[in-house]
């Protein structure tokens, strides 16, 4: 395989090109793009895969910041789910410094003890202001980040061109097959494109691998969100560093701080909501008028093959959820790590592994996402419909294992490439008052006292760490960008 076509030139077509280029340097990586097909831009968050994107690639944390409008993310705020407001808290130290092989004694510890959540949340995240050693020290101060999607997109399209990945504006049209039943070529209305291999980034359009014959599973008795709308608010004095996540009446809102504006949405199933209905609502919640820039229908679910012949779909051409919990842009990333350890030489065994790893990925995103909705509202048609619906048999088959015990590592291992992994489920579970805390005391108070005191020890002192110098988030960014 010499050379590989990426159709799509949105963010994951950009993240594609740039991921695989960094592993086949001397391959011919060719963007195509449509001026024709904008940019989504409903999500504007990233989970922590994206550093490892940026590590990969090589990418400066500063240049995010400065490029792409982006401001920190450390977790995700819920409210108005449950009685109480919880975080899935996405950067926190507790969960970094207090295992014991995969066993996160740190949570066990503040769970036996019948701790509120926020015992175990960054003070960062509470107080809203980040270590000043970050800026001093030169280092990154996250692995998370809000962004402006339009500023990212040209900040990747730029670090495209400068690697040597050509982008091509043109709009694909036709396909014509190779005798293997592959893609032989691409018709556009400029030219023909012959290539070796092609990666589908055409969003829900899904141009060539529904030309392949790629069938497409619903999640929609599992995840009720089929609509969305997505606006933009003014700028504020300062960013929280959490996306925060509120539930309406028919489905959730989410704010999300991008440097200079805040870009927002309503996530509903238009069973229960229309756009007027969905606009009219969110006015009230806020007491403004708002301008909806994106209207989006969406069926919840995945591709049943990601990767048929010589061609693999990348990002929302082959699944989507629903925004709750920024996993679009990781799902791209990590489907794109995990196709470049097969692509070289590939075979019809490599193509089955990745659809069974990529179908295992999508299947913890939606049994993640289901736990959200777990919760005591039944207030409304649509909170009372979410009671009625049945939980996925391979969530039934984890919680019967977490009634006693945990999630742990060992629990997830389809796939490296899952984007929750027990740490993520450990925070949400405890926001959500899942577990049995006797159980889970029990199983904490069977490891020796030596062991406990040394979990106690570090988590004692983390209360140095919280009393460290803090800078304001805003001023944080302003002196990274060198306003200040």
């Amino acid at each position: 395989m010499k050379n590989i076509l990426v159709v799509g030139g949105g963010t994951t077509g950009l993240i594609a090109a740039l991921i695989l280029k960094q592993r086949f340097p001397e391959k011919e990586v060719t963007i195509v793009k449509s001026e024709k097909v904008g940019i989504l831009g409903v999500g504007e968050a990233a989970t922590e895969h994206w550093k490892s994107f940026m590590d990969y690639c090589g990418i400066s944390y500063k240049e995010v910041i400065k490029k792409a409008d982006a401001t920190i993310k450390y977790a995700v705020k819920f409210s108005n789910f449950n009685k109480e407001d919880y975080y899935h808290n996405t950067t926190v130290p507790l969960s970094e410094m207090s295992l014991i092989s995969q066993y996160h004694a740190g949570y066990a510890y503040h769970l036996s003890k019948g701790d509120s959540q926020y015992k175990t949340i960054d003070k960062s995240v509470l107080d809203n202001n980040i270590l000043k050693s970050f800026l001093d020290n030169d280092e990154c101060p996250t692995n998370q980040f809000h962004f402006n999607t339009f500023k990212l997109n040209d900040f990747l399209t730029e670090l495209c061109e400068k690697r040597n990945i050509k982008i091509i504006t043109d709009d694909i049209n036709n396909v014509v097959f190779n005798s293997n039943g592959g893609l032989e070529s691409l018709a556009g209305d400029k030219d023909n494109y012959h290539y070796d291999f092609y990666i589908d980034c055409t969003g829900f359009g899904k141009l060539l691998i529904k030309k392949l014959g790629a069938e497409w599973q619903s999640y929609r008795d599992y995840l009720k969100m089929n609509e969305a709308i997505a606006f933009p608010t003014n700028d504020t004095d300062d960013y929280p560093l959490y996306t925060g996540i509120t539930g309406m009446k028919s489905g959730w809102m989410w704010n999300s701080p991008v440097f200079g504006r805040w870009g927002n949405g309503y996530v509903y199933d238009n069973d229960y909501m229309n756009v007027e209905e969905a606009q009219k609502e969110v006015e009230e919640k806020l007491g403004k008028s708002i301008n909806i820039a994106k209207n989006v229908k969406f069926e919840p679910g995945c591709l049943k093959e990601s990767w048929i012949k010589n061609c693999v779909a990348v990002g929302l051409s082959s699944s989507f959820v629903e925004p709750m919990e920024a996993s679009t842009i990781s799902v791209s990333i990590n489907q794109v790590f995990l196709l470049m350890h097969y692509l070289e030489n590939y075979s019809q065994k490599d193509i089955e592994d990745y659809n069974k790893k990529t179908s295992s990925i999508m299947e913890n995103i939606r049994d993640f996402i289901f736990i959200h909705y777990m919760v005591d509202r039944e207030d409304t048609s649509f909170w009372k419909s979410v009671k009625r619906v049945d939980m996925p048999d391979s969530l039934k088959e984890k919680f019967d294992r977490w009634k006693h015990r945990l999630p742990i590592q060992e629990d997830f291992t389809d796939t490296n490439y899952h984007i929750f992994r027990p740490a993520n489920w450990i925070n949400v579970m405890y926001g959500l008052n899942m577990f049995d805390i006797d159980k889970i005391k029990k199983e904490y108070l069977s490891y020796s006292e030596t062991l406990r005191n040394h979990i106690e020890s570090i988590i004692n002192s983390q209360f140095q760490y919280y009393n460290q110098p803090r800078i304001g988030h805003k001023e944080y960014l302003n002196k990274v960008r060198g306003i200040l």
